[in-house]
């Protein structure tokens, strides 16, 4: 299930307002300051409203800024996170808070995007993207979503048995790809 936060709808979104769609950059920054005043809000303590504010904008008008460097094949979140936590560094910077920087970068972010989480999504992508598309569909909806193997196959028109096999098939191979087999 995708959620408005989620990394698919985000990426989707940014996909869209590059191509041009000014409704889909507005969805897009309208989720985007949601998640950077919970984000900023956790972050800044004590700081005035007008400060955070002031780092919710300075971080969307470095994606406008940036936004045409944004790789669509890397993970969108993580581009924007690092994004929003340069900006926040800025700022504690500014004011000689050195101990909020470095204690920032192990914290949660909005939405349950951690930073672990997050590389391991973007290595889990990279994998998947060596496989045909159907068997990348197939582990998403069963391994990653964990959907049933009956829904799988009801949304392929595979046999249930086929579905299985597939999956396997595709995470022997990379196995093997990571063992320096292929």
């Amino acid at each position: 299930m995708t959620t408005a936060h989620s990394e698919d709808t985000l990426k989707r979104l940014m996909m869209l307002s590059l191509d041009g769609d000014e409704a889909a950059y507005r969805r897009l920054l309208g989720a985007l300051r949601h998640l950077l005043v919970g984000y900023y809000s956790r972050r800044i303590g004590a700081a005035t409203r007008a400060d955070m504010e002031d780092l919710v904008q300075e971080t969307l008008m470095a994606l406008h800024a940036r936004r045409m460097t944004y790789d669509l094949r890397r993970s969108f979140t993580a581009w924007f996170f690092s994004i929003a936590r340069y900006k926040l560094v800025d700022h504690h910077r500014g004011r000689g808070g050195r101990a909020m920087m470095e204690t920032e970068l192990e914290d949660d972010l909005e939405g349950g995007f951690r930073e672990e989480a997050l590389t391991a999504r973007m290595d889990v992508e990279r994998l998947l993207g060596a496989l045909p598309k159907a068997q990348q569909d197939l582990i998403r909806q069963v391994r990653l979503e964990g959907q049933s193997i009956a829904l799988a196959a009801d949304r392929t028109g595979l046999s249930e048995s086929a579905v299985k096999v597939s999956i396997h098939r595709a995470i022997k191979a990379l196995g093997e790809k990571l063992r320096g087999g292929t």
